[in-house]
């Protein structure tokens, strides 16, 4: 009877394991590309490759270019929201203030590329994405270099990694940012920010998580299985509470 009591006993604690297992929610995030500026013809390889992150890695996608989506009711289920590409001023007033209370309350953003084309009118922002566009030459072949190899986003690269792209300067870079990456500006023509030019970083910020890679201007980055693992770790980063 007692050796009857113990399996009983075992046999619940392992359903009971994996009943939660089976109920425990995946991770969900709002890939937002809405344009009032420049519009990226990358944004559905993007969309289509973040897709493809979720359905192998376990978490959730829903994208938009509605700026709708931005009200407390929506915005509360995803766990981080991604800013693909966008430019311009992609939301009014009353969104930006959802916005914040969203990343207060402990969630998390990705800025692709030109995420830090959008929005120069919101000291928030700003702070939120690190830093601003200030211009880009050609595109052309660069070399960077990895400052920080142990992020998710970064420990499968090779210390120096060359690759083709869009090569953004920046301004009003915000202090505090955690660099992942820079580029070496010897390695290319038109850089602009000197030995230390961030190119991704990741930070804490008013009680929520934020991290921006400048990559992702052409179709090829979306095959490209180095920057696709660096975006997966990326968002793994941004939805970890």
């Amino acid at each position: 009877m007692k050796k009857l009591m113990i399996i009983l006993c075992v046999t619940s604690i392992a359903l009971l394991a994996v009943s939660f297992v089976s109920i425990k929610k995946a991770p969900h995030v709002l890939v937002y590309s809405k344009t009032m500026g420049f519009h990226h013809a990358s944004i559905p390889a993007g969309i289509a490759a973040i897709q493809k992150l979720g359905l192998e890695n376990n978490f959730k996608v829903d994208t938009t270019t509605d700026a709708s989506y931005f009200s407390p009711e929506t915005l509360k289920k995803y766990d981080a929201v991604i800013f693909l590409n966008t430019t311009g001023n992609v939301l009014d007033d009353a969104q930006q203030a959802v916005f914040e209370k969203y990343i207060q309350s402990g969630k998390g953003f990705v800025g692709v590329h030109a995420a830090t084309d959008t929005e120069y009118d919101w000291p928030w922002y700003n702070q939120l994405v690190g830093a601003y566009f200030k211009s880009h030459p050609r595109q052309q072949d660069a070399v960077l270099t990895i400052t920080d190899p142990t992020h998710l986003s970064t420990k499968h690269l090779p210390a120096t990694w060359k690759r083709y792209d869009e090569w953004y300067n920046f301004k009003s870079i915000q202090p505090g940012l955690n660099v992942l990456i820079t580029i070496d500006e010897k390695s290319y023509t038109g850089g602009e920010n000197g030995e230390t030019h961030p190119m991704a970083w990741y930070h804490d910020f008013d009680g929520g998580r934020a991290f921006y890679t400048e990559f992702g201007h052409t179709d090829e980055s979306y095959k490209d299985p180095f920057y696709l693992q660096h975006l997966l770790g990326g968002i793994q980063y941004a939805i970890t509470q």
